[in-house]
């Protein structure tokens, strides 16, 4: 016991030897020449541009995550009991039922930067005809607002994201702080996409 003890003793608290430590960097550095040398991973190489290769890889890592994306909440929400619906259509359900408050066509393309509000209407149309989403009229404005089936969906949805996704994802402190990152990035970039869109409408 008191071997073993010290063998984790020195593992966690002795300084690495200098031949271990040469070796690793030796490895990283080969790592490094072999991606320099096989070039970025993406999709588009015609694209690629030499004062940011990096862009061309988050693209074709952005295409890639968001169609499995796209793929995973059509098929939680399939297993929550509503089937035959598109990526849209879920994410629509979503948002309506998002802390529980009416809202407009206008307000969920604005949060979800869905420029085709018709896209959304149809989504909801669906939703209604499924019996998950409810209309409701004051005035002129009409507001969206997720049924009790609906709501039940979402938490069976839950449920499912849960076991599935949020169990194997086995995320710790640090995992979870590079996600919280990563979404904010995200949130940085699409800003940059928006404005870079107007900019190519004007031309």
């Amino acid at each position: 016991m008191h071997i073993l003890c010290q063998m984790k003793f020195e593992r966690v608290f002795m300084p690495a030897k200098p031949a271990a430590v040469a070796k690793s960097k030796t490895q990283q550095a080969l790592k490094t020449q072999r991606r320099a040398e096989s070039g970025p991973i993406v999709s588009s190489a015609h694209l690629v541009s030499a004062r940011s290769a990096e862009m061309s890889e988050f693209e074709f890592g952005l295409i890639v995550s968001g169609n499995a994306f796209h793929r995973w909440v059509v098929h939680c929400m399939a297993a929550a009991g509503l089937k035959d619906l598109t990526p849209l259509d879920v994410l629509v359900l979503h948002h309506v039922t998002h802390r529980a408050r009416d809202k407009r066509l206008a307000d969920i393309c604005f949060i979800m930067n869905v420029e085709d509000t018709h896209l959304v209407n149809y989504a909801l149309k669906k939703l209604q005809g499924l019996g998950v989403v409810a209309s409701h009229k004051s005035g002129k404005e009409v507001t969206y607002a997720a049924t009790d089936l609906g709501r039940s969906h979402v938490q069976r949805y839950r449920d499912i994201r849960e076991s599935c996704l949020i169990d194997a994802l086995k995320a710790d402190d640090a995992l979870n702080k590079d996600i919280g990152e990563l979404a904010r990035l995200l949130r940085v970039l699409s800003g940059m996409y928006d404005q870079a869109a107007r900019s190519a409408a004007s031309l």
